[in-house]
């Protein structure tokens, strides 16, 4: 059975909502409050405003900066063959491989590679578009590149802003359906501080999208942070601003009702109000510059208004927190060393692990496909190819030092069972010291009795017979 009460509060409800709709959200079936109307924040964000942040807003460019910066910390190198991942240099390069290190550094192309990424987390992806040597516009598709890597003449980072589908693939039959058919490259949407801009169609076979998942699809790094962003230029604008006002101190005029301002205009020489105005203007601009010694109020109070604020620290740091948990970063990573307080050795491993990862599942994959069109163009022979990328784990000088110790502690406590847990061949490579050659391994384990020996001096036991 109804509850009659409750059949007259639906119908009130019902009625209230069909009056004003929208008005109480929250006390009708909706939520209480529209966030982003209430607080000014965007419903959707534009690469427009995206870019705009990271030019203006210093925390936000500080972000993208520190991440791109941890993440490309040294270059990597392209390699024929697997190694273990820590040659980081010119080791037992092939001829192959040298050729490649020379023509990347010609180009820069693991800096220009690490801007793409950079604008990859601004936007939703960011691309680099290959200027080849092979007679073609940049519309047309890429047959063969003759030349070898010498083909390769530019590698030309791109935002968002300035790369944009032109044309979709919508053949259904198509190996490419849902794929872009054609992008159109606008150097000037987006300030570079370059005076020619370069605009022409290109043709996807010359574009390498640099995104989370390779797509234009993608998801700018900025956009989760947004309203943190957007909230701590008002705390700071706000701030400044009060400050401001209660600096400049320009006084207020509270009229009498008894005030006779024809009086005042005549005192003033004023002809009319507009005048008395602009003459009062005047006096008060002159006042604050410290040249008269007084102000003509005849029939007004001349009052200051004051803006009371709060201090900002506290509501700054809060959002301070929210972004940089936004964006993965601790917090003191993100603001640098300005309390004297320097990021703990957890705060600096957690960061070097994400940015590990983000080689890992970001960089490599589409430095990969860079390196399969090469091979598709026949720029690369044909094979599997390697990146190899130094840790950004490795522990710091001290710690080797200290692992080290530890080690020779532990042979130390084990001396008497005769067993040699670390040898020094072991000892040596977790410092990152080359083997000894086999004649300095002999050398290095002859015993004293040896080494009396090759002076000259008879063993223990073995002394020439005498005299008592």
């Amino acid at each position: 059975m109804n509850n009659p009460l409750r059949l007259v509060a639906n119908n009130a409800t019902r009625s209230l909502s069909s009056m004003f709709p929208g008005f109480f959200p929250g006390w009708f079936g909706g939520a209480k409050h529209n966030h982003y109307a209430d607080y000014g924040f965007p419903v959707v964000l534009d690469f427009t405003q995206l870019h705009g942040t990271y030019r203006r807003n210093g925390i936000a460019r500080a972000a993208i900066k520190k991440t791109v910066a941890k993440t490309w910390q040294d270059n990597p190198f392209l390699l024929e063959k697997e190694r273990d991942g820590s040659q980081g240099g010119t080791t037992d390069e092939t001829t192959l491989e040298e050729q490649i290190r020379i023509h990347f550094d010609k180009l820069r192309l693991w800096q220009n590679l690490a801007k793409a990424d950079g604008r990859s987390m601004v936007g939703k992806y960011a691309a680099v578009i290959l200027r080849l040597a092979d007679s073609k516009k940049f519309a047309e598709p890429v047959d063969r590149v003759p030349g070898g890597l010498e083909g390769l003449v530019e590698i030309i980072p791109a935002w968002e802003g300035q790369l944009t589908v032109s044309q979709w693939d919508d053949d259904e039959t198509s190996e490419t359906y849902g794929q872009p058919k054609m992008f159109q490259f606008n150097e000037a949407n987006v300030a570079t501080g370059k005076a020619n801009h370069r605009a022409f169609s290109v043709h996807p076979d010359r574009v390498v999208i640099w995104s989370e998942d390779g797509t234009v699809h993608g998801e700018s790094a900025l956009e989760p942070g947004y309203n943190d962003l957007l909230t701590m230029e008002k705390i700071v604008g706000a701030g400044g601003e009060g400050f401001w006002k209660n600096a400049k101190s320009a006084p207020v005029f509270e009229i009498d009702k008894d005030a006779k301002l024809d009086q005042m205009m005549k005192a003033m020489g004023a002809a009319n109000g507009e005048e008395l105005a602009n003459k009062m203007d005047e006096q008060v601009e002159a006042y604050q510059k410290g040249f008269d010694q007084m102000l003509m109020v005849m029939g007004m109070q001349a009052k200051t208004l004051g803006v009371t604020l709060p201090s900002p620290e506290h509501f700054f740091g809060i959002t301070l927190q929210s972004f940089a948990a936004s964006v993965s970063m601790p917090l003191k990573v993100l603001v640098g060393n300005q309390t004297g307080e320097r990021a703990s050795s957890e705060d600096n491993e957690d960061w070097a692990l994400f940015n590990m990862s983000r080689r890992k599942n970001i960089a490599v994959p589409n430095i990969m496909v860079l390196v399969g069109r090469l091979v598709t163009f026949g720029m690369l022979p044909k094979k599997d190819w390697f990146v190899d990328w130094a840790s950004l784990v490795n522990p710091g000088p001290n710690e080797v030092l200290e692992r080290v110790e530890r080690m020779a502690n532990v042979n130390d406590k084990m001396k008497d069972t005769g067993e040699l847990v670390f040898t020094p061949e072991e000892m040596r490579k977790e410092t990152g010291r080359e083997p000894l050659s086999p004649s300095e391994a002999v050398r290095d384990h002859i015993s004293d009795e040896d080494e009396d020996a090759a002076h000259g001096l008879p063993k223990p036991g073995n002394e020439p017979a005498g005299e008592e």
